[in-house]
């Protein structure tokens, strides 16, 4: 990273008006909560189950317990704050130069850093719902429940609001994010490497004038990016001013 490039980024987004950023768990490592996929992730930590099996749709019905003492420890980071990249976004948005964010990512970090339109494609921790009669339930009461988490009224199983492995996206949530991506004149990637798919595919429908790859890493797949910057997205956005 260099001084020309983000002298190049600031121009970029001085010139637009309708910007998407696309994000994944780089977005939040910055702020304390591990990716899944770096030599520090959650992939590549010893567990008893692989992490791809945890998460997965079967094993939660199968293995409820072990799921969540997984996920309680290992997904629920609910003292993380937003960090540099969040607050950029959300200064963005309210300048009226961004008009959405697409995240992949279940931490609520974007809306907690005051981002309005943001289309969470796997879900969030902050929605919780009882599996027989549909009550809501907080991240805090699912963190600070003992074993399985169960329902105060009906004493149902209780299933947080993201996707698992075997499961599908949201439909609207995925209409609304293509359509966004479609309508961008510049697309913002950053902190993802590419290889989740469906997701990552929604960025063919991006036919703007700027696309822009931040990420510590290479990603998973060729894009015909107009700028890419290998650094902490955090690191980057911070130096942006908005006007």
């Amino acid at each position: 990273m260099d001084e020309r490039e983000i002298e190049v980024l600031q121009k970029i987004i001085d010139n637009s008006h309708r910007i998407v950023f696309f994000g994944g768990a780089g977005v939040s490592t910055e702020s304390g909560i591990p990716d899944f996929r770096s030599a520090d992730g959650i992939y590549h930590q010893s567990c008893k189950y692989s992490p791809e099996e945890v998460v997965s749709h079967s094993f939660f019905l199968q293995n409820p317990e072990a799921f969540y003492a997984f996920y309680k420890e290992k997904m629920m980071c609910l003292n993380a704050k937003p960090n540099a990249a969040h607050l950029k976004l959300a200064e963005l948005e309210r300048a009226g130069k961004l008009s959405a964010i697409v995240t992949q990512n279940i931490d609520g970090l974007h809306q907690a850093a005051g981002s309005k339109t943001v289309y969470e494609l796997h879900g969030s921790i902050h929605r919780n719902y009882c599996m027989n009669c549909h009550a809501f339930y907080d991240a805090a009461y699912v963190k600070h429940s003992v074993g399985i988490p169960r329902c105060e009224r009906c004493g149902g199983m209780i299933k947080p609001d993201i996707v698992l492995y075997e499961e599908g996206l949201d439909e609207q949530v995925i209409a609304d994010a293509i359509y966004a991506i479609s309508r961008a004149d510049t697309l913002l990637i950053g902190g993802t490497s590419l290889v989740v798919y469906p997701a990552a595919g929604f960025i063919d429908y991006f036919n703007g004038d700027h696309l822009v790859v931040i990420n510590k890493s290479e990603t998973g797949r060729s894009v015909q990016a107009d700028l890419t910057i290998s650094a902490p997205i955090g690191e980057i956005l911070g130096q942006i001013v908005v006007r």
